[in-house]
């Protein structure tokens, strides 16, 4: 690339050379969401005189606690600025004068309350260069600032904010990235946990369609709230901020202190549980008007192409220590509302133990559903299934092929591990090596290749996986029977 001075349709931005990639960090997609603003959907960014200096990330969506202080993510000097003001995204692009490169424009996981597409490891870099391609990652609204469903108090308020957030980071990037010497045709979303969440929907919504060709779902798919639900979640929140259905000025009025914490108050009152989650996507007629995956049944995603796949052990982030281990009638109760199954009935198949429990969402929250997802894609698009069996024996965290393990294998951000005292060995760095060829030669051609075996697409009478660990294997139809006894054949 020429030049790290680039000419957006707001203004011009001023980006830095490291490593081998051009980086922009911090190029507002939106308006800042503030003020008048807040509880809004996006607006266009405001255009700027002169050149916009591009070399630091722009702040953090506002979230609780130290969710931004895991080692994992690299060491900090200083814990990442919260502001309301957060709708940026970063662009890597590897310095080569190719034009019409594919574009990944990764949105990050966080159960939709916290995250940002500024840690370390979502890193561009290696991903941008090893695939000659443009790497983007975005913030968006979060909690409830991003995903408390207001729209029951009046027309003026939107539901799904942080999903409309994404879907204006993409027609930014639309409108935008070819100047960076990216191909806007050549779009492919991928995400992770509340990311792929995310997706899911995104595949469903009429406002996403024509914004991206490929789509890759890491540990997520449907999940969706439904409208009396996030209707008594957003009653309870008010309740807890003071407001009343006739004077909603506090939401205006009060500090970004004071939202997050009567979103606490709301989640410590019982309200929230680590089977269910007070902020997400909910069905709206305006957003999302169809629960995703019936819609992706019925041919809202036609022609997408997608890569859908869970980790061997997700659960056992969440719940590892007999202290997180919960009641069995609010387990029933929460898979019920999940599955439409009968709750008893599938508490029953796990032990009420920590490695149980953990099971059940391993198994429920995140294989169940990506199952279907992908069993609802393959008649109108191809699909591609994969699982995450990677681990480090003996790891206080990546003991087992826990949620969020794959992320540091697709960006290639191995070096990473060594903050939490993991040194790779040669068929963990080999590993690394295939997973992002994989995701790179998708993001390029629409269909995922390893340079060490074929990757068959999913289909309904074999059920082609691809299992990523030390050796890369295919096997047909894993848990062939838990699948029938949860989803049916």
């Amino acid at each position: 690339m020429e030049t790290t001075q680039i000419r957006t349709q707001y203004g011009e931005v001023q980006g830095v050379r490291e490593n081998g990639a051009v980086i922009w960090r911090g190029i507002p997609y939106a308006e800042p969401p503030v003020g008048d603003l807040r509880f809004h959907m996006p607006r266009p960014p405001q255009p700027w005189e002169g050149v916009r200096e591009a070399t630091r990330f722009g702040p953090v969506c506002p979230q609780p606690g130290n969710e931004l202080d895991n080692s994992m993510f690299g060491p900090s000097n200083a814990r990442p600025v919260q502001s309301e003001d957060c709708l940026y995204l970063n662009i890597w692009a590897s310095d080569k004068s190719t034009e019409k490169r594919p574009v990944m424009v990764w949105i990050h996981g966080g159960a939709f309350v916290t995250g940002a597409g500024s840690l370390p490891i979502y890193d561009g870099a290696s991903l941008a260069v090893n695939g000659d391609m443009i790497v983007v990652t975005i913030n968006y609204r979060l909690g409830p600032l991003g995903f408390l469903d207001l729209s029951s108090y009046g027309n003026a308020y939107a539901a799904n904010l942080g999903l409309l957030d994404q879907i204006a980071a993409l027609e930014w990037v639309r409108s935008n990235i070819a100047a960076f010497g990216g191909d806007p045709e050549k779009v492919t979303i991928f995400g992770e946990s509340a990311g792929a969440m995310s997706i899911g929907a995104l595949l469903a919504m009429p406002s996403a369609k024509g914004l991206f060709r490929a789509a890759i779902m890491q540990s997520g798919a449907s999940q969706v709230l439904p409208p009396e639900a996030a209707k008594r979640i957003a009653d309870g929140y008010l309740r807890e901020l003071g407001a009343s259905p006739d004077d909603l000025s506090v939401l205006h009025s009060a500090s970004t202190a004071e939202l997050l914490q009567a979103a606490e108050r709301l989640r410590q009152s019982g309200q929230e549980n680590i089977l269910s989650l007070l902020f997400q996507p909910v069905i709206h007629p305006q957003t999302l008007p169809v629960e995703p995956v019936v819609a992706i049944e019925n041919g809202a995603a036609k022609d997408i192409a997608l890569i859908i796949g869970t980790n061997q052990d997700e659960g056992s982030l969440f719940i590892n220590q007999s202290s997180q281990i919960l009641p069995r009638e609010q387990v029933s109760g929460a898979l019920e509302m999940m599955t439409g199954l009968n709750g008893d009935h599938l508490v029953d198949q796990y032990p009420m133990t920590v490695q149980g429990q953990a099971q059940i969402m391993t198994d429920l929250f995140f294989w169940r559903s990506a199952v279907r997802y992908a069993q609802a894609q393959i008649a109108h698009g191809p699909v591609w299934m994969y699982r995450f069996d990677w681990s480090q024996p003996g790891h206080s965290w990546l003991g087992t092929a826990t949620h969020a393990a794959e992320i540091a294998f697709v960006f290639n951000n191995l070096p990473l591990l060594r903050h939490i005292g993991v040194q790779p060995d040669e068929l963990t760095t080999n590993l690394a090596v295939q997973m992002q060829k994989a995701w790179i030669t998708f993001a390029h051609t629409t269909t995922p290749a390893t340079m060490e075996i074929p990757w068959g697409d999913y289909k309904k009478h074999d059920r082609t996986t691809i299992i990523f660990d030390r050796q890369i294997n295919l096997v047909e139809d894993p848990d062939h029977d838990k699948r029938v006894q949860l989803i049916g054949d």
